[in-house]
């Protein structure tokens, strides 16, 4: 190993990265370099990325595929935000020889209590009214009733377990559906299980928990949509590509659907001119469901840990 290495950390959107952890301790043995763009086309990242050996990836904000890796004969370790990441090629990585850590503990009521955020911000018509004060106007609209409706919660893990509680304080029925969701499961957790399409039929507000993987993607398209009440929302924290884009669109453009809450999105950062920034019926957020001072902290903070053990030739919290 050479006796001085350089980290790259990308994608540093706030220019807070370096304040959440004590970069210098890895000094002299390591220089952290912090970029605050994204960038996408692979030309300019590989050249960018050619003399760094460690790269740190703040959640999945750029996509390390086997494209990439490949033209990147320095890299040795990738560091990332959780332990799993859908946008790194861990076959890849192994293939090259590249070392793949993340960081464990993370914060699971950020992302619910975001999420409820939403959905408050959209059955009240947040957006609206705050925009219609600045404008100097005053009230424009009227808000929806939450207690009686019903959540409706496709995946019921450890963040959609939290999303049933804060259901109940609220006053709404919980139902939920996911590929392997047992009724006594859903029971235990405050939710009733029904089965996929009456999850969609019956959901005043439909919020979704699963992970993006092979069996997810697009899991909610066309048909799914179609079978949603008019009045109900939509609400994603979770992965963009779960939904389908296009199908999402047509619906929230036709009126199929009420509205959408939409915190992740299939290409980050959205394009200046993409329909979601400007649909009045759609409450979008930067994916931010994570971007908390705990969790930046706590991140962080392992992630300058586990590159101190691998300089040591001790990798820690290792993924592949």
């Amino acid at each position: 190993m050479p006796d001085s290495i350089k980290i790259a950390v990308l994608d540093d959107y706030q220019h807070n990265a370096e304040s959440y952890a004590n970069w210098s301790s890895l000094e002299p043995a390591a220089k952290t370099v912090f970029f605050h763009d994204n960038v996408s086309d692979i030309n300019q990242l590989a050249a960018r990325l050619e003399p760094f050996s460690v790269v740190v990836l703040i959640r999945e904000r750029t996509r390390f595929g086997a494209d990439l890796i490949g033209r990147l004969p320095n890299l040795k370790l990738i560091l990332t935000f959780g332990m799993a990441n859908a946008s790194i090629d861990l076959g890849a990585a192994k293939a090259h020889n590249v070392v793949v850590s993340g960081t464990d503990g993370r914060d699971m009521e950020a992302t619910p209590i975001l999420t409820w955020a939403l959905i408050l911000g959209i059955t009240r018509n947040l957006y609206a009214e705050s925009a219609s004060v600045s404008a100097g106007g005053w009230q424009v609209g009227i808000g929806v009733d939450l207690p009686g409706k019903t959540l409706g919660l496709l995946g019921l893990g450890r963040i959609g377990q939290v999303m049933a509680r804060y259901a109940a304080a609220f006053k709404m029925r919980a139902i939920a559906w996911s590929q392997n969701l047992t009724a006594d499961k859903a029971a235990q957790h405050g939710a009733e299980w029904v089965e996929k399409d009456d999850l969609f039929r019956q959901a005043d507000i439909l919020s979704i928990h699963v992970r993006l993987g092979d069996r997810t993607r697009d899991l909610v398209g066309e048909h799914e949509l179609s079978l949603m009440k008019p009045t109900a929302y939509l609400v994603n924290t979770s992965r963009g590509p779960i939904v389908s884009e296009p199908a999402l669109i047509a619906a929230l453009q036709t009126g199929k659907v009420k509205g959408a809450a939409l915190d992740v999105f299939d290409k980050e950062p959205l394009s200046l001119n993409h329909p979601f920034r400007f649909l009045p019926n759609v409450l979008a957020t930067p994916h931010i469901g994570y971007v908390t001072e705990n969790y930046y902290a706590d991140s962080f903070q392992q992630i300058v840990e586990n590159i101190a053990a691998w300089l040591k030739g001790k990798p820690r919290r290792v993924i592949a």
